[in-house]
């Protein structure tokens, strides 16, 4: 933990899921990965795991091959959504990379059995893993086809008994309307699950959203772009909005 002078972390949240997108990943790029922002990202996690506390990630692998706009462009859906998941496999062996060499030790552990690369899911060994301080990154979304890895970062969390989910996405919590297009969108402070539901918030798919109210798990929505932004959450500061 931190001395007494540096900001104390919030004892609501000792372990956390944070769910990225692949998106993320990218940088300014349109495609792919992004070494410096992955990097960057790492960062960020090493801060907060500096803290104490126990981190989950699933990262989405829409920088790579989206399942549903694969489907759309004519190909059989359930081919293109583990296409997609192969591609959540890459982005967590990037993380772990730039996580390890900056001395956070890291699990990748994949829905898909694909020992050569990550570990099969199993949750009580994940929940060791936790308990050792290492960083779990969930792959293969839940390694069923239709599931998002929005759903899949719902269900991991509710499994490992985390306390929320940390949403990082490119602007600083739920608005009304897009905050780059309009320049009078509301953010909300707080919303709640069927608010999300019934306005369309687009937070998460709505199936992640039940499983997150079933299981009353709150959700931090913040922008993964703003420096510092979840170790400060952590300490009981910062910007966001909190889906509960």
């Amino acid at each position: 933990m931190s001395d007494s002078t540096s900001p104390q972390v919030d004892a609501r949240y000792d372990r956390v899921m944070l769910k990225i997108s692949g998106e993320a990943l990218m940088g300014d790029q349109g495609y792919g990965l992004h070494p410096p922002t992955v990097e960057r990202i790492a960062r960020e996690i090493k801060s907060v795991h500096d803290l104490g506390v126990e981190i989950c990630m699933v990262i989405g692998g829409g920088n790579i091959f989206r399942g549903l706009s694969g489907s759309a462009q004519g190909m059989e859906r359930t081919t293109a959504d583990y296409m997609g998941m192969l591609a959540t496999v890459m982005n967590a062996l990037a993380m772990q990379s730039s996580l390890e060499q900056i001395g956070v030790f890291t699990r990748v552990i994949s829905a898909i059995t694909m020992n050569e690369v990550a570990e099969p899911y199993i949750r009580r060994r994940a929940i060791r893993h936790l308990e050792k301080k290492r960083v779990c990154i969930f792959a293969a979304g839940t390694g069923n086809p239709y599931f998002t890895t929005d759903t899949a970062a719902t269900l991991r969390a509710s499994e490992m008994d985390c306390q929320a989910i940390f949403k990082g996405t490119k602007v600083d919590g739920v608005y009304d309307k897009d905050p780059k297009k309009h320049a009078d969108a509301k953010r909300y402070e707080t919303v709640t699950y069927d608010e999300v539901l019934a306005q369309h918030l687009g937070v998460m798919d709505a199936s992640a959203i039940a499983l997150a109210r079933e299981n009353r798990l709150p959700i931090i929505v913040f922008s993964l772009d703003e420096p510092g932004g979840l170790k400060g959450i952590l300490a009981g500061r910062g910007t966001y909005t909190k889906v509960s």
